[in-house]
């Protein structure tokens, strides 16, 4: 299983961001998959999650509702995009894409078995 994240960049304050996560190498109708943040000197943190068939989720860390909207991509098969809207500059980080083969969308990243490179997300105030 392959994860490539992309999309990210360097926005201002209010800004937005598109993220894209293509998985490759195994059939993801049954896959969950979530993205997760690393902010500078901090952990990684639970952004959002979402069943790959679309039956499951999407879910949400508090901070991101109502900014933040995880979907899947009808454009492509078996990859996902986070839409980032009103970003902040804590919103700065190393973005992750994740996937599991089990049920269930935990917000701890040790329960996330697949994992992308990461994509940077520069918000400036």
């Amino acid at each position: 299983v392959q994860l490539q994240a992309s999309g990210g960049g360097l926005v201002q304050a209010g800004g937005f961001l598109r993220l894209s996560c293509a998985a490759s190498g195994r059939t993801f109708g049954s896959y969950f998959m979530a993205w997760f943040l690393q902010a500078p000197g901090k952990e990684r943190e639970f952004v959002a999650s979402i069943r790959w068939n679309g039956a499951g989720g999407p879910y949400y860390a508090d901070s991101v509702k109502g900014r933040f909207a995880v979907a899947r991509d009808s454009a492509r098969r078996n990859a996902v995009h986070l839409q980032m809207n009103n970003l902040k500059s804590e919103d700065t980080a190393v973005y992750y894409c994740v996937a599991r083969n089990v049920p269930g969308a935990p917000t701890s990243e040790a329960e996330w078995a697949y994992w992308g490179q990461g994509t940077q997300v520069t918000v400036s105030s």
